[in-house]
């Protein structure tokens, strides 16, 4: 990077400067030359473009456009990175309350603002559990954490996709993750519970092999759907390598 720095600015393209508080920062710029390039290449670019589109009629751009659109989601599903924190790591943060406030939005009876975090935190620390935080170009775009009680099945708590990163498969990604890791702790069966206004989440569960199963808890949102994936009722089992049966 630094050597093609140095060429366009030998060629007079863009200038160079220190940042005024950071000495190791620098703050490049195009010049007037170098606008007047960018602009040609624009213009070739966009020449060129024509010239592949133009034999294309309209039905055969639209499904250019649309393969070109799938490329990409999965390109950026690709970057998508999961990492483990702590639940009181200001990433972890970034996603719970938005999570809340959409849960708030939801459900008819609204959703208590003091259950927005974590009710407690050591639950999704190990041992007792994880959480962990989907990153795209470093940016938290997605939380879920998992507890593992000694002696009850694995729980998966606050699974939740920002908006704009809906549709690349996040949720399933972190799902499976979840799953795998109970089965590496040694448990044969995961549970979670959701409410019936998350239909896209419910659809996602039960395309997953979650079936439902009686409330196993008091929720502060009412009424309450739980769904369980174990070896009871026709569900699938986790293996002990994290594949689903």
């Amino acid at each position: 990077m630094s050597r093609l720095l140095r060429a366009l600015e030998r060629d007079g393209l863009v200038t160079v400067e220190p940042h005024p508080e950071h000495r190791r920062v620098r703050t490049v710029r195009l010049t007037e030359a170098g606008r007047r390039e960018r602009a040609l290449l624009d213009d070739r670019s966009d020449a060129l473009a024509a010239s592949l589109l133009d034999p294309l009629d309209a039905r055969q751009r639209e499904r250019l456009t649309s393969a070109m659109a799938e490329v990409e989601r999965l390109l950026t599903a690709s970057m998508v990175h999961p990492e483990e924190l702590d639940p009181d790591h200001p990433d972890a943060a970034h996603c719970l309350r938005p999570s809340a406030g959409e849960l708030r939005d939801l459900f008819d009876s609204g959703f208590d603002p003091a259950n927005s975090l974590l009710p407690d935190p050591g639950e999704l620390r190990a041992p007792r559990g994880l959480f962990l935080v989907a990153r795209l170009h470093g940016e938290p775009v997605g939380c879920a954490g998992l507890k593992l009680p000694a002696w009850a099945p694995a729980e998966i708590k606050r699974p939740w996709i920002s908006p704009p990163s809906r549709g690349l498969g996040l949720a399933r990604r972190l799902l499976a993750e979840l799953e795998a890791r109970a089965a590496r702790h040694g448990s044969d069966r995961v549970r979670l519970d959701t409410g019936k206004a998350l239909t896209a989440a419910t659809r996602l569960y039960r395309d997953s092999g979650y079936t439902e199963v009686p409330a196993f808890k008091r929720r502060a949102v009412r009424p309450p759907l739980v769904r369980e994936a174990a070896v009871t009722a026709g569900a699938r089992l986790l293996s002990r390598s994290g594949g689903r049966s």
